[in-house]
């Protein structure tokens, strides 16, 4: 699909847009003080909650992006590798977000899941159910069920 899109258009789609959600995401993962403060150009000693509550935004932005996609994608396609090629990056994702999840929970002395409360299980129960399905579904196939 992508080799159909005119020249200017496939390049922003095909290879900015790409290499600035890398620009985006691997300073959120690999240095997310940095991320946080940098989010107010002006930090000041009562911007720590509003650069909070802004990556937070952002992050339930993310949740929507993902559902927005999820739409489009299941949806809009009969092709059956276009679907599976979704399922593999969601699981992939889910891997990460359940590992980035379970790291934070132990650096705060909660890597037990006793220590949990209802959104941390929520949050890790379901990625980790959605993921295990997509792996099967990935693995069994679209025909198979």
């Amino acid at each position: 699909m992508a080799s159909q899109i005119p020249g200017f258009p496939r390049f922003v789609f095909t290879v900015f847009e790409p290499i600035s959600l890398s620009l985006g995401f691997l300073p959120a993962i690999f240095a997310p003080d940095w991320f946080v403060s940098e989010q107010i150009a002006i930090p000041s000693p009562s911007s720590w909650a509003a650069q909070c509550r802004l990556v937070t935004q952002q992050v339930g932005n993310c949740y929507f992006l993902a559902f927005l996609v999820a739409i489009a994608v299941l949806y809009s396609t009969t092709e059956v590798k276009v679907v599976r090629s979704y399922l593999v990056a969601l699981a992939i994702a889910d891997v990460s977000h359940i590992g980035l999840t379970l790291l934070a929970l132990a650096e705060e002395g909660q890597g037990w899941p006793g220590a949990w409360n209802a959104m941390a299980w929520g949050n890790n129960g379901i990625t980790v159910s959605l993921g295990v399905f997509s792996f099967h579904w990935v693995g069994v196939g679209a025909d198979d069920g």
